[in-house]
């Protein structure tokens, strides 16, 4: 297995910009790295904040426990704009992810042995 390869493997399945590590690109690696990192945490604690809400209301009685109303809750908070932001993060993410694979295998392929 040729080092491009390789690379854009690293990328693809085990974090954007492992396959700059991989490469000695530490420059690129750190970047896409932080990017990636960042909007994941920004996702993450979106959600995890939504899920708290959800929780808290049905710990306090205000949504009963039962698997329609907290379906209903769910999609009540899913449905704001928050909701539309993460998306957009996330889809920025998958771009981000794709930019990481296709410059490895790129650097890869212009990088001497």
């Amino acid at each position: 297995m040729n080092k491009s390869l390789k690379a854009a493997l690293f990328s693809a399945v085990v974090y954007p910009g492992a396959g700059h590590f991989f490469l000695k690109n530490y420059k690129t690696c750190v970047a896409i790295v932080s990017i990636f990192s960042i909007l994941l945490f920004l996702v993450v604690n979106e959600i995890l904040s939504k899920t708290n809400l959800v929780v808290e209301k049905i710990e306090s009685g205000e949504i009963p426990l039962d698997i329609t109303a907290i379906t209903e809750a769910v999609s009540r908070i899913t449905s704001s704009t928050a909701a539309q932001e993460v998306n957009i993060k996330i889809y920025i993410m998958i771009i981000i992810w794709v930019i990481a694979i296709l410059d490895s295998y790129k650097a890869g392929k212009t990088q001497t042995y």
